[in-house]
């Protein structure tokens, strides 16, 4: 797997993620990601590219809107058949 380096906004941590997918669906680039390094249980997020690229590095935000979440888990979930994402 993959690890990206994300730095949240507002602090000095960066949190290691695992790109376990990605997807662009109607030009929107998204990417399915783990906090588990392992092939084990763990918490994962979809996080959606954001149009604010700052120079070589690529925004993301979490997406949390309800429709658009159960759209994207679906597609992820076609694409990767031993996963199954719940709430």
């Amino acid at each position: 797997m993959e690890r990206i380096t994300f730095k949240p906004d507002g602090e000095d941590a960066e949190v290691d993620f695992y790109v376990l997918e990605q997807t662009t669906i109607g030009g929107v680039n998204y990417i399915l990601v783990t906090d588990a390094e392992e092939e084990e249980d763990g918490d994962a997020y979809i996080l959606k590219a954001s149009p604010e690229a700052d120079g070589e590095e690529q925004v993301y935000h979490i997406v949390d809107e309800e429709e658009e979440l159960a759209a994207v888990a679906g597609v992820f979930e076609n694409m990767l058949d031993d996963i199954d994402l719940i709430e």
